[in-house]
């Protein structure tokens, strides 16, 4: 018997995912999906990592993340996550951070430091990328694998040396928190959004999937022709300034576009990043979970 159809598309978000937010607030969403009896069912993640591991447990059915959380999904056995879409976002809007008054200059600094960052994140790419850069090991530093929140306390606090991490809470970092922006991802990594999806979803509902993408794509124009605006909208509900979301939104890019082979490739170094540092059980063929448009 042919599974029912699904009556909810149930979307993952986080902080960073200001076109989802937008989405949400305008419940731009519900009224496009009214029409066919589609309800739209919204959960807030702290990061990528949790959010994709809810995808692949059928918890959520569409998720927005960095670049390193759908690694580790499909590193995972048994996993149903695919990528449907990419996001241009850029490599301004992460970077790592040290206090103003820090010694460390340069990446080479942070050899011997302690440096926090979200496992699994688009960040913890960054950090490792960033390292590497500078001729140093992750062995060579001692990392604190800490979600955002508790990243800021422990850097505000002097438990860390430095703090890998994107925005907005970059941005709220360097207002608010005494940072100074030591780099961000130019030349290090490509800092790339992706909205994911499973395998169930996809095949149950691709009607759905599509009319949710292609409101992304609409929002994303809205949202990326005024970050002043977006910023003043969104910064209520953030519990974030205006300023800063300003900030943050003036150094990213934002749309939903289909997965191109160049993409791939760029998220192939991801994979094969953390695979050489066993940071996943398996190497992996990004290409194979990728659902392709037609």
């Amino acid at each position: 018997m042919a599974q029912a159809e699904t009556k909810v598309a149930r979307i993952g978000f986080q902080k960073s995912g200001t076109v989802l937010l937008s989405l949400k607030a305008k419940r731009t969403l519900e009224k496009t999906l009214q029409p066919s009896g589609i309800k739209v069912q919204w959960s807030e993640f702290p990061a990528g990592l949790p959010m994709v591991e809810a995808l692949n447990a059928g918890a959520i059915d569409i998720a927005y993340v960095g670049e390193a959380p759908p690694i580790f999904a499909q590193a995972a056995n048994g996993s149903i996550t695919r990528y449907v879409a990419y996001d241009p976002y850029g490599p301004r809007a992460e970077g790592i951070l040290v206090a103003r008054n820090s010694k460390i200059n340069k990446l080479a600094d942070l050899k011997g430091k302690r440096i926090a960052v979200q496992k699994g994140s688009n960040a913890h790419y960054l950090l490792v990328k960033a390292l590497k850069s500078a001729k140093l090991s992750p062995s060579q530093v001692t990392i604190s694998f800490l979600k955002p929140s508790d990243a800021r306390a422990a850097f505000e606090r002097g438990d860390v040396d430095a703090w890998s991490v994107w925005d907005p809470f970059l941005a709220a970092a360097e207002s608010k928190a005494s940072a100074r922006l030591l780099t961000d991802a130019r030349g290090l990594a490509p800092n790339l959004g992706y909205y994911l999806s499973s395998v169930p979803f996809i095949r149950n509902q691709p009607t759905t999937l599509r009319r949710v993408l292609e409101a992304i794509r609409s929002e994303a124009k809205v949202v990326s022709s005024n970050p002043k605006a977006t910023a003043a909208f969104l910064a209520p509900s953030l519990g974030i300034d205006a300023a800063t979301l300003a900030k943050a939104e003036q150094r990213r890019k934002h749309d939903a576009l289909p997965i191109t082979d160049a993409i791939i490739d760029k998220q192939q170094d991801v994979a094969d990043t953390f695979s050489d540092l066993k940071l996943i059980p398996r190497p992996i063929r990004v290409k194979e979970a990728v659902w392709r448009w037609k």
